[in-house]
């Protein structure tokens, strides 16, 4: 099992862990596991990532959820260490029934990740060195989580607005900030540190629903707000985007 962490920030503290699964289907499974403990952690949970080459984005979804159910049986008391050793036992078992009542669990999670509503996150980014890689992580990664929106080019501008489900919006994060996305001055692969989050909001009825997620570019800050007007996000643009203008 390997083992990482991120320095301690005002928001709480990350945990990058990797283990290998044996005995799956006569395979070994690696489980990439990231785990944010906000600094209220244990009395609230983690929030938890899964990914893995040998898994489905469903069957990783699936994983993340029994995980956070497990992880609600331990609150109050530090649950890292007891949440691995129960996926190491029991991850056969949740791929199996992942496969088995894929079409009821789908409906099920649908039904319990509307709960929250539709949410949306507007993101400031510093800039981007390796752009075209990190631009096509980004579209990967708002694939993958069904969230829909706009990456926003604009001078040196750079936005991200994206809307989904809240969980979803939530891991977008952990990954935002946890990830090698960038390389530093030297060429050398780098997470993301000058990030800024700048409104994280549930979709009220005036706010357009985006229905893909797009990279485009703007040549003036008035092709920019008309973006946010035609979405219904006048306010929202007044408010966080001017500032922003040096």
């Amino acid at each position: 099992m390997n083992e990482g962490c991120t320095l301690p920030e005002t928001h709480g503290i990350t945990f990058r862990i990797q283990i290998s699964v044996k005995e799956l289907l006569d395979t070994d499974v690696l489980l990439k596991l990231l785990f944010h403990l906000p600094v209220n952690y244990p009395s609230t949970p983690p929030d938890i990532s899964v990914n893995s080459d040998q898994l489905t984005r469903a069957q990783c979804m699936d994983v993340k959820d029994k995980l956070l159910e497990q992880a609600k049986k331990h609150l109050s008391e530090p649950m890292v260490h007891d949440l691995i050793l129960w996926i190491q036992q029991h991850l056969k078992y949740v791929i199996k029934q992942s496969a088995t009542f894929c079409n009821e669990e789908t409906t099920l999670s649908k039904g319990k990740s509307t709960e929250d509503g539709i949410w949306m996150l507007l993101l400031h980014l510093d800039h981007m060195r390796a752009k075209a890689k990190y631009v096509k992580t980004v579209e990967k990664w708002a694939s993958d989580l069904r969230l829909t929106g706009r990456l926003m080019f604009m001078g040196k501008i750079i936005l991200i607005l994206l809307q989904g489900d809240r969980s979803n919006i939530k891991e977008y994060l952990i990954l935002q900030k946890t990830s090698k996305v960038d390389v530093d001055s030297s060429g050398k692969k780098c997470r993301e540190k000058m990030i800024s989050v700048l409104c994280e909001t549930k979709v009220q009825e005036q706010h357009k629903r985006f229905q893909t997620f797009e990279v485009k570019e703007y040549s003036t800050l008035d092709e920019l707000q008309k973006e946010f007007e035609t979405a219904g996000l006048t306010t929202l643009f007044s408010e966080f985007v001017p500032p922003l203008i040096k």
